[in-house]
């Protein structure tokens, strides 16, 4: 019973053709005769009233015949149909073609039962089904229905060279395996792949099945999504997250599949798989949901308002328009199949009536939590063979939809091949010393043209591709970082944001420089420094406070700015080798490029990095010996640049030290006024001594002066010369001197340093470069052609591409008269069946 109702619910496609033609067959028991022209009651019949009788009979057995012929060429076009789309998806994964088959993808977590119901679709168990990551690998699987299989014939589609025994030059194989040799395989592909760094790979299994218990459908199983926890110590499985993450997203993308969204929660308001699947199907419009696990569900609802809610969640809850309005629901019982002791099933029989009887028993328990029978709708939902019957006919649905557009694509294809074996073709007749030669140094003019071209400015290269942040340079290319470890913040820097290349970048780089070096100010001076570079004379034990202003100014200048000029060598070297994989793309894009010379290419390659190389390093050895000369050796008409703020600087103190000593003298000064002015208090004396006051009061301010000048020039040389202990004007003196030295080697070095990189490292690869390359070329030709072109390599690849594009040219050409005879029967078939029922 099991059996029956199974195979009944299984095959609704097929069914439902066989149905129609017994209909029709059996027309000629019902046939709509008028009832005037029978006569139960009479005797006899007229002649002409019985011969029409037995025409109108004849001609609707006739066209019942004829309708039964055109259903089983239906079906075998259908089968056709459905093998067609089987090899276009073979194609597209074997030669990556722009176009996919529809197919239903299934993405779920790795809980979810997500192979468990792949199996269930099938009516039998083949994968490996468990905790943990099982699937690695997508795996594609065509099934197919064949009412001869009694038990599942697989074939396992293979690479041309993934068989030791297989010619290499033929097309991908197919080879039929059992269904523990097909485990064995998927197996061994996951342990393969948990060893490698990529953990997983998008290429697809392709396994053809075809049973008598499986439905039409191609359904690809992808590998279970994980939800890792956060933290540091869960970073291993986080990696794994996004790896798979990002393997399922990049197949949903393809718009042809149907994703089957697999949720495990009684509450719709958990997205957990939803919130992948809508990232690339925002309204659900090519999207079946499906609640798993259904029998462990039934018994946590505690009311029946709850299973309603459940089973047919409100548009809160559940938004978008997904495909069948709502969602299904399924249970699969747990157990596999074999002879061992841990098995519960004895053969996929058992394991497909276990299903059948799993799905009535939820029916029974949802009708006994709600207190009612399920309705005809609600029943639709429920169940494996309901899931499988509604994809089967949406498959078979899109495929129909898609002949028609499946035609040009193909077409298009087709040329693309067609000019891909020219080319091919072109490349073998070029296969010569002459036209090799010529054709290198075509690519070294081109080559120089497209470098010229980036320095210059251009747009043709996409900036999203190949440029490049401030931010990116730095991460790349090393970052200008100061002594103190403080980075210049990018953000202030113009066209910080903007993704660059070439010279726009190189500029970019310059004014960075620019900018960090320029705002540098002196590093701070401790007394410590100041006294230790004072030192001992030769011929003397007294201090220099120029000197050793001098020995503070060229130490701070060089070990601040010498790490800058190596920083500045390293981005600038970073920019220039960017530009080669941005030409090769310029190349690539004009249909310029040698591709198959690869050997020609590496050394065009690496001379160009070589010669970036040793330029920047010629141009940083310049530029070290301007910083060494600038601080070895103290010019004060160099150094000194800004000689009227340091002027300003020292008279500013010396009229310090003078107010200090003009105001000692000054009570002197007064005392003496006032004895003078004593004496004279007669009158008749009074001009006599206004005389002898005046010529004395002068005598006395020369005396002062010479007296203030002596001291000046004593305290002076006491405070610098002859006292090692450090004061205060001394100290402010030396910072001055230092801050100004320093000020000078900063603007020197910041100039030259930015000259001698665009003479030395940038215009070279405009004068230079081109030579270097000629001869390069030149010394190439003349040692050994057949190296560095590889022609025996060569011509041996190029004719494996030939045969390669041979089989490719010969697939698409065999698919495209297979659809377009396809697309021809199908609208006939549908005129035919359009014209028969207007005439009935």
């Amino acid at each position: 019973m099991f059996e029956i109702s199974y195979s009944l619910c299984e095959y609704c496609t097929v069914s439902k053709q066989k149905q129609k033609s017994l209909s029709l067959a059996s027309t000629p028991l019902s046939l709509p005769i008028p009832l005037n022209r029978i006569s139960s009651s009479s005797s006899s019949f007229s002649s002409s009233s019985s011969r029409l009788i037995r025409k109108e009979m004849s001609r609707e057995e006739e066209r019942a015949a004829e309708m039964e012929n055109e259903n089983g060429v239906w079906e075998e076009e259908q089968c056709r149909l459905y093998e067609a789309y089987n090899e276009l998806h073979g194609l597209a994964q074997a030669f990556d073609t722009p176009f996919d088959a529809p197919a239903v993808l299934v993405v779920g977590h790795q809980t979810d039962g997500k192979s468990a119901l792949v199996e269930a679709l099938m009516g039998f168990q083949f994968n490996h089904v468990g905790g943990g990551t099982k699937t690695r690998r997508p795996i594609t699987l065509h099934m197919k229905y064949d009412a001869d299989a009694h038990s599942p014939l697989c074939r396992l589609l293979l690479p041309s060279n993934s068989d030791s025994h297989s010619d290499s030059d033929s097309e991908p194989h197919e080879k039929s395996l059992s269904l523990q040799e097909i485990q064995a395989y998927i197996e061994a592909e996951n342990m393969r792949l948990e060893k490698e760094p990529c953990l997983f790979s998008a290429k697809e299994i392709i396994v053809r099945v075809d049973y008598k218990y499986c439905p039409n459908l191609t359904i690809i199983d992808t590998p279970g999504l994980i939800a890792p926890a956060p933290g540091p110590k869960n970073r291993a499985l986080q990696v794994q997250a996004r790896a798979v993450e990002a393997l399922v997203r990049a197949k949903m993308q393809h718009k042809e599949f149907i994703i089957l969204c697999l949720e495990d929660c009684s509450d719709w308001s958990n997205a957990t798989t939803r919130r992948v699947v809508m990232q690339i199907d925002p309204e659900l419009s090519r999207t079946v949901i499906v609640s798993t696990k259904l029998d462990t569900k039934i018994p946590q609802f505690a009311r029946s308002s709850d299973v309603e809610v459940f089973l047919s969640p409100p548009t809160c809850m559940l938004d978008g328009c997904i495909l069948g309005d709502s969602p299904f629901f399924t249970s699969v019982p747990s157990g596999r199949v074999g002879s061992g002791h841990d098995s519960v099933y004895r053969s996929n029989d058992e394991f497909k009536k276990a299903i059948s009887l799993r799905e009535m028993e939820d029916v029974a328990s949802l009708e006994e939590k709600l207190g009612r029978s399920l309705s005809i709708q609600e029943r639709s939902r429920i169940g494996v063979s309901k899931l499988r019957c509604f994809l089967e006919e949406l498959l078979q649905k899109r495929y129909m939809d898609n002949v028609p557009l499946i035609i040009p694509l193909l077409e298009k294809e087709y040329r693309s091949a067609t000019r891909k074996m020219n080319e091919i073709n072109q490349e073998l007749s070029t296969l010569d010393e002459l036209k090799l030669k010529e054709k290198g140094r075509v690519f070294h003019d081109l080559f120089l043209t497209k470098l010229s071209l980036l320095l210059k400015g251009t747009v043709v290269a996409p900036p999203d591709k190949f440029g490049e942040t401030l931010q990116d340079e730095r991460t790349n290319g090393g970052a200008f970082v100061s002594s103190d470890g403080l980075q210049f913040p990018h953000k202030l820097i113009p066209n910080a944001g903007m993704r660059l290349y070439g010279g726009a970048q190189y500029h970019r780089a310059m004014a960075e420089f620019r900018f960090v070096v320029g705002g540098i100010k002196c590093p701070p001076i401790t007394r410590e420094e100041i006294v230790n570079a004072c030192g001992v004379e030769d011929l003397h034990d007294g201090t220099n406070y120029s000197r050793t202003a001098c020995v503070i100014a060229v130490a701070k200048a060089r070990d601040t700015f010498e790490p800058f000029l190596h920083q500045l060598g390293c981005r600038l070297l970073h920019i220039l080798k960017r530009l080669l994989p941005i030409s090769v793309y310029l190349l690539q894009k004009d249909g310029e490029y040698l591709s198959g010379h690869e050997v020609f290419l590496r050394r065009v390659a690496s001379a160009f990095n070589d010669f970036a190389e040793s330029t920047e390093r010629a141009c940083r050895e310049k530029c070290m010996e301007d910083l060494v000369s600038t601080t070895r050796y103290v010019t004060w008409s160099l150094h000194n640049k800004n000689r009227a703020g340091l002027r300003q600087f020292l008279d500013s103190f010396a009229g310090t030290e003078h107010n200090t000593m003009g105001s000692n003298c000054v009570p002197a000064g007064i005392s003496q006024d006032s004895s003078f002015g004593s004496v004279a208090n007669e009158k008749d004396t009074k001009s006599r001594a206004d005389v002898k006051l005046s010529h004395v009061a002068s005598g006395i301010d020369v005396a002062s002066s010479i007296q203030t000048t002596e001291t000046r020039l004593a305290d002076l040389l006491d405070s610098t010369l002859w006292n090692r202990r450090l004061a205060p004007s001394s100290e402010r003196i030396v910072y001055a001197l230092v801050q100004q030295i320093f000020h000078g080697i900063k603007e020197y070095f910041l100039a030259s340093a930015e000259l001698k990189f665009n003479c030395f490292l940038l215009m070279p690869v405009v004068d230079k470069l081109p030579a270097l390359l000629r001869e390069d070329l030149k010394s190439a030709f003349e040692d050994d052609l057949d190296n560095i072109f590889d022609i025996t390599n060569l011509r041996h690849l190029l004719g494996q591409r030939k045969r390669d594009a041979e089989i490719e040219l010969k697939r698409i050409k065999r698919l495209k008269d297979k659809f377009r005879s396809l697309h021809k029967h199908l609208s006939s078939h549908q005129a035919h069946s359009t014209a028969f029922s207007d005439h009935r």
